[in-house]
């Protein structure tokens, strides 16, 4: 196998799939080790020790951890490689952090082909590079064959907070403006339309994207932003959810401000979803007072967020909640989910 200018770099013609003996601790799992990973991650660290030490500026940091357990592996968009970097450094974005380093753990099912491990750590590799972030340290374990479904991933990742503010839901205020960055539900049904073999007259691709630059775009710009969230399992309705009840608050949507594409309207309608819960991988909402509406989006048009638009207010209120203005006018409360709506798509 090979992608760009970089070939597999264990022999697979003797070693084509992952082996138990790659997590063993031996010759196989240091071949593994140095040749799939160092090879990319660290190719100028030599000096190989149980923890990475790290060059840090003075300051907050924020500092996240996440798995990703996707199925499949790859999906239109992206892969599970891509997906694990997008998802980690998204969420230092959403802190208002700028990311600098990732760990990045591997449990390998035994079985799996040496170059489908290797397609996916170059991808890995190429979304840090995007990111400007390092991947410094990391772990492999092999578990038996039909134990770990090819390939999961745990990452964490390290950034630095930078400004003065304080981006969290409680700092959610009455009269705060919801931004939302562009089109809901495309990774969700990407992944499921690939999982279930489902075909549909468009090729719906997954949204995932890096966030950190156009939340550093703001944030120098002296946009005051009182909360970020990155919309991924459970979509916006949870991610709404859950910061009207940790800031005490309502919600108060416009469903004709909220933008879905036909493609995947469509998809949820054929599979019963609801495209305000289906996952994405690379939206977010911003809180902001009204002040900074017109600055914000200006930035977030110039940043390839074209659909990016108000799609609601914050209102004060006895009762966190989130209701929704429907096309026709009338309103209903937007609850959380009570159960998995598409498992298996992070």
């Amino acid at each position: 196998m090979q992608t760009g200018s970089l070939s597999c770099p264990i022999p697979i013609e003797q070693y084509p799939h992952v082996l138990l003996a790659h997590g063993g601790g031996g010759k196989l799992m240091h071949q593994l080790i140095e040749q799939m990973f160092m090879r990319l991650f660290q190719p100028e660290v030599r000096c190989q020790h149980d923890s990475a030490v790290l060059e840090m500026p003075s300051g907050r940091l924020a500092f996240t951890t996440d798995s990703y357990v996707v199925h499949p592996l790859f999906f239109p968009g992206g892969d599970i490689g891509s997906l694990a970097v997008h998802g980690t450094i998204n969420d230092l974005a959403m802190a208002g952090a700028r990311p600098l380093y990732l760990s990045a753990s591997f449990i390998l099912e035994e079985g799996l082909a040496m170059d489908t491990l290797w397609q996916v750590v170059q991808s890995m590799h190429q979304a840090a590079q995007q990111a400007n972030v390092r991947v410094v340290t990391g772990d492999t374990k092999v578990v038996e064959r039909g134990k770990g479904d090819g390939l999961f991933i745990n990452t964490a990742g390290v950034g630095v907070i930078e400004h003065e503010q304080v981006i969290h839901p409680q700092s959610v205020r009455p009269g705060d403006v919801v931004l939302l960055n562009g089109d809901v539900g495309r990774h969700g049904i990407a992944v499921i339309a690939v999982r279930e073999g489902l075909e549909f007259e468009s090729n719906i691709e997954s949204d995932s994207a890096l966030l950190n630059d156009v939340v550093l775009k703001l944030l120098e710009a002296g946009v005051e932003l009182h909360c970020l969230r990155d919309l991924t399992r459970g979509g916006l309705a949870s991610a709404l959810n859950e910061i009207a009840e940790a800031a005490g608050v309502t919600i108060a949507l416009q469903e004709t401000s909220i933008p879905v594409r036909k493609d995947v309207q469509g998809a949820c309608e054929i599979l019963g979803f609801d495209p305000l819960y289906v996952a994405n991988e690379g939206r977010f909402v911003a809180f902001i007072p009204q002040k900074s509406v017109d600055l914000a989006l200006s930035i977030l048009h110039s940043q390839n967020h074209p659909l990016a638009q108000v799609i609601g207010q914050v209102t004060e209120s006895s009762a966190a909640r989130v209701t929704i203005k429907s096309r026709i006018g009338t309103q209903r409360i937007v609850d959380m989910l009570s159960g998995e709506q598409l498992p298996r798509i992070c």
